[in-house]
């Protein structure tokens, strides 16, 4: 067995060096000098929802027991049990009514949807939620290749090779812990400006939802690797690489990677449109908003048949050419 591995001496399933309690059955993973481990905070009236999967803690002011991620009100009680603390977290900024304003204002927006969303969509549920993230830095050295079209005089071609080497420190890199929001939602509502961050003890948490930490650090690792590589290909590619560039690659040495759990403010918004219920997110603390919307199908269709119609006439107009060409 890998050196990083121990069984858990209640259940015998494998946890990892930075595993702060088991996945399986909860029970607390045994110290080991010289490993980074997260601080644990007991989570007590939490849920787990079994339709998507969301893990929460209810604040006293949730009122009904209804999942705000996906509506569902298939809840089941858990146990008291351990859960990754914030190491920081934001406050929100962004208060009910200009949330909904928010909502509101961005579904008017957009030439494909119905004229009337805005107006009759009808708020289902809208809870304000801590969602879990990970904070990721890291030093990086590459190497990369790439396309220019930056040719010496007199060449012939479009495209000529380069490649060369680059460094750079990254700060704030985010990568979402959360078990109901996507990935690309979770990329979608950001960013945040973390420099705002706070003391979790300076948050009043029993006021709202708190989704519990579902992506340990070892699953969140991948993502934030994939991450600086965008972020270093981009850098390359503007630095190195004018005026136009394609196939650009790089090839990362990282070093020094950390990362901080926290707790980031999204107001998860459910609302019904013409009996159908859409999911809306909002950036609780700069008010960014990213979320579902029905299409208009009339006006694909008017869409449609105005494109039928253009293919009619260019097509009518092309055969009479030919008919009087060939004369």
């Amino acid at each position: 067995m890998s050196e990083r591995l121990e069984k858990c001496a209640n259940c015998g399933a494998l946890i990892d060096e930075e595993d702060l309690f088991c996945g399986n059955c909860g029970t607390e993973a045994p110290h080991r000098e010289g490993v980074e481990a997260d601080e644990s905070t007991t989570s007590t009236l939490s849920f787990d929802c079994q339709s998507c999967g969301a893990s929460m803690s209810y604040s006293a002011q949730a009122g009904t027991l209804r999942c705000p991620f996906c509506g569902s009100e298939k809840l089941t009680k858990k146990s008291d049990h351990k859960t990754i603390a914030p190491q920081w977290a934001i406050p929100f900024s962004v208060d009910r009514s200009q949330a909904e304003t928010l909502m509101r204002s961005e579904l008017k927006k957009g030439f494909w949807r119905p004229g009337d969303l805005s107006d009759a969509a009808i708020i289902e549920k809208i809870t304000p939620i801590y969602v879990p993230f990970w904070v990721f830095q890291a030093r990086v050295f590459s190497n990369w290749t790439a396309d220019t079209s930056d040719l010496p005089f007199g060449s012939r071609g479009e495209w000529r090779p380069v490649s060369g080497q680059h460094q750079a420190q990254y700060r704030g890199l985010l990568v979402g812990a959360s078990g109901a929001l996507t990935p690309h939602e979770t990329d979608a509502i950001g960013p945040f400006r973390l420099s705002e961050a706070v003391s979790p003890a300076k948050v009043d948490f029993d006021a709202y939802t708190v989704e519990d930490f579902k992506v340990s650090r070892k699953y969140a690792r991948p993502y934030a690797r994939s991450g600086l590589e965008e972020l270093e290909r981009r850098a390359c590619d503007v630095e190195f690489v004018p005026p136009r560039s394609r196939n650009v690659k790089v090839n990362l040495r990282i070093q020094d990677m950390s990362s901080d759990p926290v707790l980031l403010p999204i107001w998860i918004m459910a609302y019904r449109y013409k009996d159908k219920v859409y999911r809306f997110l909002i950036n609780g603390q700069t008010g960014k908003t990213y979320g579902q919307a029905p299409v208009s199908y009339a006006k694909l269709g008017i869409a449609a048949a105005v494109t039928v119609g253009i293919a009619i006439v260019v097509l009518a107009a092309m055969a009479l050419c030919a008919g009087i060409a060939g004369r």
